[in-house]
């Protein structure tokens, strides 16, 4: 058989990966605000000597570091998409770069919460005026990073897609979220933290907003780690997806479902691998023209079995 004759029933697994995202845009964006800020802070801070401003800067840096990350993923996501050497595409780099940044964001979670502690046992001067002023621009940076992080997140997932799930989400764009949204987690504590100190001379309710940030903070990354985790060790798709293709499958009664496979290999696209069982079994393409409808399931694998008694499909059907 020559090479060109199966040429028609070759496909592309990019599933769209080369594509340039929204949310890449919007990310660098980001990107640009918080490092344009990172600057004046660090410098402000050396050049008034104030360490409230310098470690502000510094703070920002760090989210800055877990954008670029988010960044080069959808980079390299799209720049690899038709890389044969990646069998299902370049999809799970996003939930690479997600995982990643998680990871950086329990460090960052930790390094809160024990220096928190270290100035509950020792307690230092706070700076409260400048302190204040700090958290409000930083509050401000963060809730204009939010909204423009937000806009994919409701333009762009949710719209293109007729079959939408958690676990359909963007984690790279999640966890660019989650770091800008800790910041501001982290403003809002803070500023109140500061105003009860300054007018009720509560210094140590500084330190403790501190140790509730860390904890809700590390309690996102610790969730999106679990969902990174469950996409790249390939855990079998969410029950209500399965039961789905179950359904379709096995409406007219004839068809059964023996073994179903279905992961996640990209945002909004899965990979399914099942075998079907029946007295009077079509060709692949018939099941693959049942399934077409859930733009979801992106790479479909079939294998058909026939079974010429139909009381033992019943009784399997039983089981």
């Amino acid at each position: 058989m020559h090479t060109q004759s199966v040429d028609p029933w070759r496909h592309s697994h990019s599933f769209g990966q080369e594509q340039f995202q929204q949310a890449e845009k919007y990310t660098w964006l980001v990107i640009l605000i918080t490092t344009v800020t990172m600057i004046i802070e660090i410098a402000a801070g050396l050049i008034f000597g104030s360490m409230a401003l310098l470690a502000d800067g510094l703070h920002m840096g760090s989210h800055s570091l877990a954008l670029v990350i988010a960044a080069i993923a959808y980079y390299f996501t799209r720049k690899h998409a038709h890389d044969a050497r990646y069998s299902f595409g370049t999809g799970k780099i996003n939930s690479l770069g997600g995982y990643t940044s998680a990871v950086l964001l329990v460090i960052f979670a930790l390094l809160m919460a024990g220096e928190s502690v270290k100035r509950l046992i020792a307690p230092i001067s706070i700076k409260f005026d400048q302190a204040i002023l700090v958290a409000i621009v930083g509050l401000i940076v963060n809730v204009v990073s939010i909204f423009i992080l937000s806009r994919p997140r409701h333009d762009g997932n949710e719209a293109s897609h007729h079959h939408n799930h958690d676990h359909h989400s963007d984690h790279n764009l999640k966890a660019a979220y989650l770091h800008v949204l800790a910041d501001a987690l982290t403003s809002v504590f803070a500023i109140f933290a500061l105003l009860v100190g300054k007018f009720f001379g509560l210094i140590w309710m500084d330190p403790l907003m501190g140790i509730v940030g860390a904890f809700m903070v590390s309690r996102w990354a610790v969730g999106l780690i679990r969902e990174t985790s469950n996409v790249l060790l390939d855990k079998q798709a969410p029950i209500e997806i399965q039961n789905e293709i179950k359904t379709i499958i096995e409406n007219n009664g004839h068809d059964k479902i023996a073994d179903l496979h279905v992961w996640s290999i990209g945002t909004n696209h899965y990979a399914v691998n099942l075998s079907i069982v029946s007295d009077d079994p079509q060709p692949p393409e018939y099941y693959k023209k049942m399934l077409a409808e859930n733009h979801s399931l992106a790479h479909i694998t079939i294998e058909t079995q026939r079974c010429g008694n139909r009381l033992m499909l019943k009784h399997q059907a039983k089981k």
